[in-house]
């Protein structure tokens, strides 16, 4: 499906980011995780342009978009997709990013609030703490030596074959263990959103259900019991998938079936 064929590149930032479209209808932002490209998500973009526009976008350094000579960073990213929206002439759009690009999401919707319509953030934390410890290890220990052993891998097998500079693989492992292994805490900034926001986590996941609680209940969720005409109820969803890990939740049926009633529903600012 994500051949290329409807791709297209936005010269923004610095950088050529490419992106492909799908669908029909109110658009949707789709974001990859760490060292994948749009075809990770593949079988969620799929099924999520049934019902509307889907725009999946090759994030910085990954897949058809070149690294250049920006370091990566999760708020660069932001940037990017928040300048794709204005490029594509949107006034909004929903953003939805797994994992890194969840982190990218939550970068867009701090940095170009307005251009949000609803914010999607699926197996990411507001704050790198969130993830369990040995997360937290995994993802600042990727380097450049790793880089002929992932070369085995299924992300490598993709990025080599649709990369612009496949020899920008090293550096890539580099930057992405330099970014993943940066503290942050975006506690503040969530906390002023008044997006619509749903969060999915796995019950297996990566990042720890006190954190998926905490920053469910910075966006007004969990506060009190929404009573028998659901008056009480806050804007922001979460969805916790049983028997669904870090590694697999991109790809299960279950989070379409989670989040297109979140994007079909009506608006409703905080």
């Amino acid at each position: 499906m994500t051949t290329g064929s409807n791709g297209n590149y936005a010269p923004i930032n610095g950088i050529n980011l490419y992106f492909e479209k799908f669908g029909e209808g109110e658009p949707l932002i789709l974001l990859h995780g760490g060292l994948g490209s749009i075809g990770m998500v593949e079988e969620v973009l799929k099924a999520l342009a049934a019902g509307r526009q889907v725009i999946g976008v090759d994030l910085h350094g990954h897949g058809r978009t070149a690294i250049g000579g920006r370091p990566l960073s999760l708020e660069g990213m932001g940037k990017d997709v928040g300048e794709l929206i204005k490029y594509l002439g949107l006034a909004q759009a929903d953003v939805m990013g797994y994992s890194m690009g969840g982190g990218a999401a939550l970068q867009v919707a701090i940095q170009y609030p307005e251009r949000v319509r609803k914010l999607i953030v699926v197996s990411s934390p507001h704050k790198r703490s969130g993830w369990f410890p040995e997360m937290q290890t995994g993802m600042a220990s990727m380097n450049a030596t790793m880089a002929e052993e992932a070369k085995q891998s299924p992300m490598y097998m993709v990025y080599s074959q649709i990369a612009p500079r496949v020899e920008d693989w090293p550096e890539l492992l580099d930057q992405i263990g330099i970014m993943l292994g940066k503290d942050y805490d975006w506690t503040n900034e969530v906390a002023t959103f008044k997006m619509p926001v749903m969060i999915v986590v796995g019950d297996a996941d990566g990042i720890r259900p006190s954190s998926t609680v905490e920053f469910f209940e910075l966006l007004g969720g969990g506060q009190r019991d929404a009573g028998w005409d659901g008056s009480g109820m806050s804007n922001a969803r979460l969805a916790i998938l049983p028997g669904v890990t870090h590694y697999n939740i991109f790809n299960t049926p279950a989070l379409v079936s989670a989040v297109v009633p979140f994007l079909d529903a009506s608006v409703a600012v905080r």
